[in-house]
């Protein structure tokens, strides 16, 4: 236990380029967008985060997401909710994790590794039987942003989807990018970082609107192994394989 602490305290003081607190807590999962951070326990318990604390919302998932395109989520029988009014009304189709980040568009995959999205119009509606579009290929996970969406597949490879827009969230191709991650996520901004397969945090550097998949990734921290992470207005939070919780400000953070 001490040299656990202390391996907690190494990565609070020497993660590069971050200034980096332990949050009160465990989660296996949790997401960050449009400022507000939602998590799930092995419990499956459901909890938002408010004046650093973790407050606990009713009902039970799996995964939660929330961002741009509303808050989401996913319960042990894959079911999909959506938080609406203060409650969690599912809507149709099944799917394992899921993410809001787009502009108001929603990606996910389901528990086979197909992959699925929701255009603009679909997400801001308030019906239950909503026309989830299916994408060709298969996925373990499937984040989307400013500048687009990426995913990785069960051989931890990396991939773009190219011309995906608010109203044509299917787009037309997957591009392959260099690299083994077992997941990457993507930020309101377009920020993009993942985690390989030791639980090493990277990021994707040069990203903007006129090359949305940037050109290398950066060695982030090395102090983990990380199990999940999120990033949203500058702070990325991270998850290690314990279930501790860390909420790291981020320098030059913009893309």
């Amino acid at each position: 236990m001490k040299v656990y602490i202390c391996l907690i305290l190494m990565f609070l003081g020497i993660a590069a380029g971050f200034q980096c607190t332990l949050v009160p807590g465990k989660l296996r999962q949790l997401d960050a967008g449009a400022g507000q951070v939602y998590g799930v326990n092995d419990n499956d318990d459901i909890f938002r985060f408010s004046v650093n604390n973790w407050v606990q919302v009713p009902g039970k998932l799996i995964h939660v997401s929330v961002g741009p395109a509303g808050i989401w989520g996913a319960n042990r029988q894959f079911n999909i909710y959506k938080f609406q009014n203060g409650d969690w009304v599912q809507v149709s189709g099944l799917l394992k994790q899921m993410d809001a980040g787009g502009n108001k568009y929603l990606g996910g995959v389901n528990n086979d590794g197909k992959v699925f999205c929701l255009n603009q119009d679909s997400t801001t509606s308030t019906g239950t039987s909503l026309p989830f579009v299916q994408l060709d290929g298969s996925l373990n996970y499937y984040s989307c942003g400013r500048y687009g969406c990426w995913g990785v597949n069960s051989a931890n490879a990396i991939f773009y989807r190219q011309n995906v827009s608010p109203t044509d969230c299917k787009g037309s191709t997957w591009k392959q990018v260099e690299g083994v991650m077992v997941m990457v996520e993507v930020g309101i901004d377009g920020s993009v970082y993942g985690i390989n397969t030791i639980g090493n945090i990277y990021k994707r550097e040069g990203i903007s609107s006129l090359n949305p998949i940037g050109t290398e990734w950066s060695l982030v921290d090395k102090y983990g192994p990380f199990k999940h992470l999120s990033y949203d207005e500058g702070l990325l939070w991270l998850i290690n394989t314990q279930g501790d919780i860390f909420k790291c400000k981020v320098e030059n953070s913009s893309c």
